[in-house]
C-alpha cells in the first residue's frame, strides 16, 4: 500500500470539493511559463474534474490553518481568498512555475502560501484539472510584511506544514530579497512614493534569475473613478484591520509598464476589474534572459538614499 502524501493530510478537504464553489471571472491568456504536471500526462480521472469544484475544494483547503489562528484570520481568508479574483486566475492561467522559489512582498497573513500548500495536496490527491495548465507544486515560499500581527498570524496559521514557508516582519524597502524564481506583489507597492517604488522594483530584477517572474497588481491612475474607488476601499479595510491609513502613490498603467520595461523586464497586462468597480491590474512581467541586472544586487539595501521619505506605518500600539 502506498503511503499517504502528507501535504494531501495537511489539507483533508481537498478530497470532497463543495457543492457551490465561487463565481469566478474571465481569465485572460498571459505568456506560459514552464512547468511540469505533477503526476505525468493528464489522466481520464483529472480530465474529468471540474474547475468550479477544484477551486471551491483549494478555497476551503486554503483558508482551513486559520480557523485556529482566530475569528478575523480565519473569515479575512475566507473572504479575500474567495472574493478576490487574482488568486484563481494565477493558477487556471499558469502564471506560477512548479518547484519555484517565490518571494511574495507584502504577504499579510500569508494567504499565497497556504493557497500553494493546497495545491500540492490537491495534485498530490489527483484532484487538479486537466483544463488548468500544470499545477505550480513544490513552492517555497519567503513572505515579507511589515504588520507584525499579520506575520504572527501566518506563522500560527502555517507554521504546522510540513514545509512551513518563511515569513519575515520587515520593511519592503528594506528587507534582503533572496535569489528566487518569481516575486509576487500584490496592492502594496502604491504605499511608498515613485523614489522608492522604482528602487524596489530594481532590487527585484536583481533577484530574479533570468526569466524569472513578477506578478505585480497595481491600480490604473488614468481610470479615474475606478482608482478612486479602489483607494477608498484600501483606506476602509486598512482602517478596519488595525492600521494607521498612509498616503498613497498611484501611477497610470502606461507609466507602471514603461517603469518595467525600462528595468529589464517583458510586461503583459491582466485585467483584474470584471465583476468589480475597481481599476486593477495584473501586470505579468518577465526578466529578459538578456537584459543585464540594473545595477544593483540583490543584498543590496537601499540605504539612506533609498528610503521613502514617508514611511509605511507600524502598527498602533494597543
Amino acid at each position: 500500500m502506498t503511503a499517504p502524501d502528507p501535504r494531501a493530510a495537511a489539507h483533508p478537504s481537498i478530497a470532497s470539493p463543495p457543492a457551490h464553489p465561487p463565481a469566478d471571472g474571465a481569465v485572460p491568456a498571459v505568456p506560459a511559463v514552464p512547468a511540469v504536471r505533477a503526476g505525468g500526462p493528464a489522466t481520464a480521472a483529472a480530465a474529468a474534474v471540474d474547475p468550479d469544484a477544484a477551486w471551491a475544494a483549494l478555497h476551503a483547503a486554503a483558508c482551513a490553518p486559520y480557523r485556529p489562528a482566530g475569528r478575523f484570520a480565519w473569515h479575512f481568508a475566507r473572504g479575500k481568498l474567495g472574493r478576490d479574483p487574482v488568486f484563481r486566475g494565477l493558477l487556471a492561467r499558469g502564471d506560477l512555475p512548479a518547484r519555484a522559489r517565490i518571494v511574495d512582498i507584502g504577504c499579510g497573513q500569508g494567504l499565497l502560501a497556504s493557497l500553494l500548500a493546497a495545491v500540492d495536496a490537491a495534485a498530490a490527491a489527483g484532484r487538479w484539472p486537466a483544463a488548468w495548465p500544470p499545477a505550480p507544486v513544490g513552492a517555497r515560499v519567503h513572505g515579507i510584511e511589515l504588520m507584525a500581527r499579520d506575520v504572527a498570524r501566518a506563522r500560527a496559521a502555517l507554521g504546522a506544514l510540513p514545509e512551513p514557508p518563511q515569513f519575515v516582519c520587515a520593511d519592503m524597502r528594506e528587507a534582503p530579497l533572496p535569489r528566487c524564481d518569481a516575486v509576487v506583489i500584490l496592492d502594496v507597492l502604491h504605499y511608498v512614493d515613485h523614489a522608492a517604488q522604482a528602487a524596489l522594483l530594481r532590487r527585484v530584477h536583481a533577484a530574479l534569475v533570468p526569466g524569472g517572474r513578477l506578478l505585480l497588481r497595481v491600480g490604473d491612475q488614468d481610470a479615474r473613478r475606478g482608482f478612486a474607488v479602489s483607494q477608498w476601499v484600501d483606506r476602509v479595510v486598512t482602517a478596519v484591520r488595525g492600521h494607521r491609513v498612509p498616503p498613497t502613490w498611484g501611477r497610470p498603467l502606461r507609466d507602471w509598464t514603461a517603469l518595467l520595461e525600462g528595468l529589464g523586464f517583458r510586461v503583459a497586462a491582466v485585467p483584474m476589474s470584471a465583476g468589480t468597480p475597481f481599476a486593477n491590474v495584473l501586470l505579468v512581467a518577465d526578466r529578459r534572459p538578456d537584459a543585464p541586472g540594473p545595477g544593483m544586487r540583490s543584498e543590496d539595501h537601499p540605504g539612506s538614499a533609498g528610503r521613502a521619505s514617508a514611511a509605511i506605518p507600524e502598527d498602533p500600539p494597543r
